[in-house]
């Protein structure tokens, strides 16, 4: 037998918080076909009606024809879908959680690994602060170091002493295969 619902299950207020403003007409539609099939359902009562077999019996001459029709009447048994797709829609919401979970963990991970950046950031001596050596000690791969790495102006990588353009060498290299 079917379950006899007295209320919509749907949560109208957090539905309509995540439907954009230019759906909201459509919601609106969908919520008043929807409150109107409930009214409907709720019309009528949740059992058949029952049927005064005597009076019948009282009224049709043919001998045993409303017992006959009492018979295959309480006999008649109407099934009701099995409900075959609520395990499967909760599967599907344990995969979705799983993969929910994955993501706030990850995303927890990335804003602990920022929030470091940020800290030793604002650690750090303001820029406007800094010698040439805090500068160095700061950022090693970006400082100049003429010492162990020598350069010459402007310091760019192309205007360094056996600077080979990679394009070149691609194409060359590409050429000779």
């Amino acid at each position: 037998m079917a379950k006899r619902i007295s209320q919509s299950s749907v949560n109208w207020a957090a539905l309509a918080e995540r439907v954009p403003a230019e759906q909201k007409p459509n919601l609106a539609v969908f919520k008043a076909k929807s409150d109107g099939y409930l009214r409907r359902v709720l019309a009528n009562p949740a059992e058949a009606p029952k049927i005064n077999w005597a009076h019948y019996k009282q009224i049709v001459a043919v001998p045993g024809m409303v017992d006959n029709f009492q018979k295959q009447y309480e006999a008649l048994k109407i099934p009701y879908p099995a409900d075959t797709l609520t395990p499967k829609i909760e599967a599907q919401w344990a995969d979705v959680k799983k993969s929910i979970e994955a993501f706030v963990a990850e995303s927890n991970a990335s804003i602990a690994k920022y929030q470091k950046e940020i800290a030793a950031t604002n650690a750090m001596l303001p820029y406007d602060q800094m010698t040439m050596e805090d500068f160095r000690d700061a950022h090693p791969e970006l400082a100049l170091d003429p010492i162990n790495k020598p350069t010459f102006w402007p310091h760019d990588e192309e205007e360094q002493l056996g600077y080979t353009n990679p394009e070149i060498e691609a194409a060359k290299a590409a050429a000779a295969h």
